[in-house]
């Protein structure tokens, strides 16, 4: 019960991260573009979370030098593979909102991973408990009653988008996968570095990038990337160490409602009655997923 608290209270605190964080990232694309955004992102996500790995690795006494330690095969094999679909999904996310898509229905589609998971997981011969289903619906009209009331066309970017929550999905079951057993931190660096090194690359062929408007949006790039790709992406490994990946993503689901408080505290955005309601579901449809089922035990005959 301990670890699932503590699984809990990491992945809150990634989610309401995450949702300040959109309000950096809206900001941050009026001044560069969505390669160059998360080239950037990544870069100082990795530079600011290698300094706190070197300051604790001074406590562990385990023998192993500082390069040692990130000599492992199987942290590298895990951050390639989860950074990957990372730099799929957040940038397919990007070019949705450039193309068409508002960012309203935008964090309606990503957060959709919560349906794909746990079809995901069927395959993965991953049985949801019986409260998961009825937790997912809830989620589902919560989020649509949050982000998506009244939208009835789907447009190009929305594909783009719908993808993304694909690759979200991907990057979940990968993280739940291979990260037990890794040191959060530097799974999340190697992470980090795989996602900006891609961008990067994608960035060189189709974008300018320029110092200038780099700097224009300075305190938006130091946000998503200090605090939302690195510290909150590193409690999300800390958190789903603790959690099954289905109930992970429901908790994940939260980024939605936190992202509109913000842009409701910070933006001065106005919330509707719906808004109101979405929040309601979508918080109802978290705790209803974390109640433990009862499970009828067997009664063995002689």
């Amino acid at each position: 019960m301990k670890k699932q608290i503590r699984g809990i209270i990491a992945l809150l605190s990634a989610t309401i991260i995450w949702g300040s964080a959109f309000v950096s990232q809206s900001i941050g694309m009026e001044h560069v573009g969505p390669f160059t955004f998360q080239t950037a992102r990544c870069i100082l996500a990795v530079l600011g979370l290698i300094p706190i790995i070197a300051a604790l690795d001074i406590r562990v006494k385990d023998g192993k030098s500082f390069l040692q330690r990130w000599l492992d095969p199987k942290l590298w094999k895990a951050g390639v593979l989860c950074g990957i679909p990372l730099f799929l999904a957040c940038n397919l996310q990007q070019l949705g909102l450039v193309a068409d898509t508002d960012a309203g229905k935008s964090g309606f589609l990503t957060a959709m991973y919560i349906v794909i998971v746990p079809v995901i997981g069927i395959f993965l011969k991953k049985k949801p408990s019986a409260m998961v289903p009825v937790s997912v619906l809830l989620a589902v009209a919560g989020l649509y009653f949050l982000s998506c009331m009244g939208v009835t066309q789907i447009s190009s970017g929305d594909l783009l988008t719908i993808c993304c929550a694909f690759m979200f999905a991907v990057q979940i079951i990968f993280v739940d996968k291979f990260a037990p057993g890794t040191d959060a931190l530097r799974f999340n660096t190697v992470q980090a570095l795989t996602c900006g090194v891609l961008s990067a690359l994608v960035m060189a062929f189709t974008e300018t990038p320029s110092l200038p408007a780099l700097a224009g949006c300075a305190l938006p790039l130091a946000h998503a990337g200090f605090l939302s790709m690195g510290i909150a992406y590193s409690l999300q490994i800390v958190g789903q160490q603790d959690l099954e990946p289905t109930g992970a993503s429901l908790i994940m689901s939260l980024e939605a409602v936190f992202a509109a408080v913000f842009g409701s505290l910070i933006l001065h955005e106005t919330m509707t009655g719906w808004e109101v309601l979405g929040c309601i579901l979508v918080f109802a449809a978290v705790i209803l997923s974390q109640i433990p089922v009862p499970t009828k035990k067997k009664v063995l005959s002689n």
